[in-house]
C-alpha cells in the first residue's frame, strides 16, 4: 500500500510512503518497536492492577492497561495498511524490550507506579519528538495516541501521599527513577545502532549521524527531569548533565557497533 504525502519538507520521496522503501522501512520498524512495547506495557499495568490493594487503584491502573491495549492495536492496524506483517515488525524489538523489564522489576508498589509514571511520560515525549518525521497519516495516529496518554494524576497524587507518610523514601524513588530512563534510553540506542531504517528516520534521514539520536534522548532527558519535580521528587537536573547523560553511552555503543561491522 503507498501513502500520498504532500508536506513540505516531509524526509520520503515527493510522492508516495511504499513499502520497501528506506523511510517506510524506518516506519514499519518504529511503528513494530511502539506497537510491542504498548503490548508489554498492557500485560505489565494488568498484572499490577490484579494486585492493587484498593479498588480505587484497581480500576486507575486498568483503564491505564486498556488504554495500552488500545494504543497496540492502533499501531496494528497502521501496520497493516502499509502492508506490513505486524508480528515481523515487533519482532526484533523483543529481546530489548523484555530485557528492559526483566532489567527494571519493581521492587514494591510505589516503584510500580513510578515506572507506570515514567514509561507513560517518556513514551509521550518521544511520540511527540517523532511525530514530525513521519507521513501525514501515520503523524495523524501518533496524535491520536497521544491524546489517551495522560494517566499522571492517579500516580502523582499515590507518590505524594507516599513521601508525607515517609519521607526518605523520596530518595529511593528518585534513584528508580534515573534507573529507568537510563535503561530505556540504553535499549533504544542499542536497537538504534542495530536496525539502519529506525537510525535513519530518528536520524533525519542520516543514519551516520549518531549525534542527532543523542540530541533528541537529551531531550527526552531533560522533560523527564521536569515531570520528576512535577511528582516531587527532586529539582530538575542542570540541562548540562541531562544531556551528558543521554548522549554518552549512545556514544559508546555506536563506536562498539562500528568496531563490529566488517569492513567494505
Amino acid at each position: 500500500m503507498s501513502v500520498r504525502s504532500s508536506e513540505p519538507g516531509f524526509p520520503a520521496a515527493e510522492t508516495d510512503l511504499q513499502l520497501g522503501s528506506e523511510h517506510a522501512d524506518g516506519v514499519v520498524d518504529l511503528l513494530g518497536m511502539l506497537a510491542y512495547a504498548a503490548l508489554s506495557s498492557f500485560f505489565r499495568l494488568s498484572d499490577a492492577a490484579a494486585v492493587a490493594a484498593s479498588l480505587p487503584d484497581k480500576i486507575a491502573l486498568a483503564d491505564m492497561a486498556a488504554a495500552e491495549y488500545g494504543h497496540f492495536r492502533r499501531l496494528v492496524q497502521r501496520l497493516e495498511e502499509l502492508d506490513a506483517d505486524p508480528q515481523a515488525a515487533m519482532q526484533p524489538f523483543v529481546p530489548a524490550l523484555d530485557a528492559f523489564h526483566a532489567r527494571t522489576r519493581p521492587a514494591d508498589w510505589l516503584e510500580e507506579l513510578v515506572k507506570a509514571y515514567v514509561g507513560d511520560g517518556v513514551s509521550a515525549d518521544f511520540y511527540r519528538t517523532v511525530a514530525d518525521l513521519l507521513d501525514p497519516q501515520t503523524q495523524a495516529l501518533v496524535n491520536e495516541v497521544l491524546a489517551g496518554m495522560d494517566h499522571s494524576e492517579f500516580v502523582i497524587a499515590r507518590v505524594r501521599e507516599a513521601i508525607i507518610a515517609d519521607p526518605p523514601v523520596a530518595g529511593r524513588l528518585v534513584l528508580w527513577a534515573r534507573r529507568l530512563v537510563g535503561e530505556a534510553f540504553g535499549q533504544v540506542q542499542r536497537i538504534a545502532t542495530e536496525r539502519e531504517p529506525l537510525a535513519r528516520l530518528l536520524g533525519g534521514g542520516d543514519s551516520s549521524q549518531p549525534g542527532k539520536i543523542s540530541r533528541m534522548l537529551a531531550r527526552l532527558t531533560d522533560a523527564h527531569s521536569g515531570r520528576m519535580a512535577a511528582l516531587g521528587l527532586g529539582r530538575p537536573e542542570r540541562r548540562g548533565s541531562a544531556s551528558d547523560a543521554a548522549t554518552r553511552p549512545f556514544r559508546a555503543v555506536r563506536s562498539r557497533a562500528k568496531g563490529r561491522r566488517p569492513s567494505g
